[in-house]
């Protein structure tokens, strides 16, 4: 199975974006993805952005992936 996360583009050097994700930031490859702008939001897969997203899908999926680790925390226990 293949996960993208959404990812907040910052900034913007060539080739590559400053990204923040989860308080984090690093660096990514945008040559999949040439039209993305600072202030985007691109889904993330193994170091490339694939696709650039609209905040609110953005948002949608960040909530869903942490409800999912609070569910697994409260299994864990």
């Amino acid at each position: 199975m293949c996960l993208a996360i959404p990812a907040l583009v910052k900034s913007i050097e060539g080739q590559e974006a400053g990204v923040e994700l989860g308080g984090m930031s690093r660096k990514i490859s945008i040559l999949l993805t040439p039209e993305v702008k600072v202030g985007d939001y691109v889904l993330l897969h193994t170091g490339y952005a694939i696709n650039v997203i609209d905040e609110e899908d953005a948002m949608e999926t960040l909530e869903l992936l942490a409800e999912m680790a609070v569910l697994e925390d409260e299994i864990e226990e």
